[in-house]
């Protein structure tokens, strides 16, 4: 058992803000929320961790993110700058996806932003994978490198026609396969850090045939899919083309669209479209960042929320830092609009009750709540506010006074991944080192196509 005393909880629950108070952690759940001189007496044998009055609240969650877009990091491309997002398809991250063929290439890939995750908060992601020069068993690749950093994470592999029928089927084989191994976790101990759906890539490269194909697979297995969604102009022309209906119309019309399933980006959508993820129950995730660095446009955040949308919030790779997400999510409404007044109360949701709700789709036990009975997924800042801080206005504290590097911090499922800034369960230097070296080799092979 471990106790978090001498805290300043910011519980995101029905406790709202406690200025002096205390966890109790049993195993991998809080057990217990009161205070310190009580608990220390009640759990005398607990490992006890001071606080020392710092901000303790629960750990983000990211509910879009790609591991193994890492190498790009610093990449110069050849010829041209891409000056559209089809181009960005095509020159970089097609071919990055492609030229990910070693267990080595995806495990460092995806360890490294994990470690940056944990430093700046971030306990708990929906990954998004693609590795088309390495498909089978590059999900359990994936998986131990969230195991061995410590961090929660919903995993799925995304499936494509755009390198030929054998890796469309490939793709889909591995998101069948890793969704069975997650679901035939029942043993006396399961392990309950990693969970598991069917990724798909996006209309645009996405045939009638496959649809078809993994919904029936989806259906067997009784899980949603986690596709992109209207990200580009590219991905609307094609559906028309395709089939004479627009994105969300087309993914309805094969059954992807569901309470199950995420609707990544929803950017080139119409109003016909927000009524029918409303009426399917879809959950969408906005990215902000990402979304201005290709240059696709803004989503259509506030018509999602007075249509009541379950809208959450991602980095789609873009980023490591929640922090960093919700603040450019936060100022991007009110530039887009012309409105300051508009941007807070949707990003402040998104964050810290949307987000929540979409990974309850996949965890049997909350995440991002302190209350009892929740995983045990908490922060802890070196953030001692300098004006009045309460539950009301936690958020704007947030946006105009936290940053990434007030994380002192992370715990998560009970165990302590980072202390006093110094990560406990994995060498980072060592990591960051064997990195470089795996990452130089990839450019190698990438300048070399």
């Amino acid at each position: 058992m471990k106790i978090i005393g001498n805290a300043s909880i910011l519980t995101l629950g029905k406790k709202g803000f406690i200025s002096d108070g205390a966890i109790l952690i049993d195993g991998e759940v809080i057990k217990q929320i009161g205070t310190t001189e009580d608990l220390k007496n009640k759990f005398p044998d607990a490992e006890f961790i001071d606080a020392q009055h710092r901000l303790v609240m629960p750990g983000f969650l990211n509910a879009h993110m790609h591991l193994y877009s890492t190498f790009a990091r610093g990449m110069a491309l050849k010829g041209e700058p891409p000056k559209t997002f089809g181009e960005i398809l095509k020159k970089l991250w097609w071919k990055l996806d492609k030229n990910l063929t070693t267990k080595e290439e995806i495990y460092y890939s995806a360890v490294v932003p994990l470690i940056e995750g944990i430093k700046t908060g971030t306990t708990a992601i929906l990954d998004h994978h693609a590795s088309f020069g390495l498909i089978d068993g590059s999900l359990d690749i994936i998986e131990k490198a969230v195991l061995d950093t410590g961090v929660r994470a919903a995993l799925c592999y995304e499936t494509s026609d755009r390198w030929g029928k054998e890796a469309r089927d490939a793709s889909i084989r591995e998101n069948v396969r890793f969704i069975r191994k997650k679901q035939a976790n029942t043993g006396a101990e399961p392990e309950t850090l990693t969970a598991a759906t069917f990724g798909m890539h996006a209309s645009l490269t996405l045939s009638d045939e496959t649809l078809e194909i993994a919904k029936g697979e989806a259906d067997s297995l009784g899980v949603g899919f986690h596709i992109h969604v209207a990200e580009g102009e590219e991905d609307v022309e094609d559906s028309l083309k395709k089939s004479g209906v627009r994105v969300v119309e087309r993914l309805q019309k094969f059954g992807i669209l569901g309470d199950k399933t995420l609707a990544i980006h929803c950017i080139h959508i119409n109003e016909k479209e927000i009524d029918i993820l409303k009426e399917t129950n879809t959950m969408v995730v906005h990215n902000p960042e990402s979304n201005m660095n290709n240059a696709v446009g803004v989503a259509p955040i506030l018509e999602f929320f007075k249509k009541g949308i379950l809208t959450g919030i991602g980095t789609d790779g873009y980023t490591p830092s929640m922090f960093e997400s919700v603040k450019v999510a936060y100022v991007l409404p009110k530039l887009h609009y012309g409105d300051p007044r508009v941007g807070g109360s949707e990003s402040q949701k998104m964050l810290f009750e949307n987000n929540r709700k979409i990974f309850a789709k996949f965890f049997n036990r909350p995440v991002g709540i302190i209350e009892e009975g929740a995983f045990a997924d908490i922060i802890i800042l070196d953030y001692f506010p300098p004006t009045p801080f309460n539950e009301n206005n936690a958020f704007y504290h947030l946006i105009f006074g936290m940053r990434d590097n007030m994380v002192n911090t992370t715990i998560i499922n009970g165990k302590v991944v980072m202390k006093d800034h110094k990560l406990t369960e994995i060498n980072e230097e060592e990591i960051m080192a064997k990195a470089r070296e795996v990452s130089k080799k990839f450019w190698e092979k990438m300048e070399n196509e």
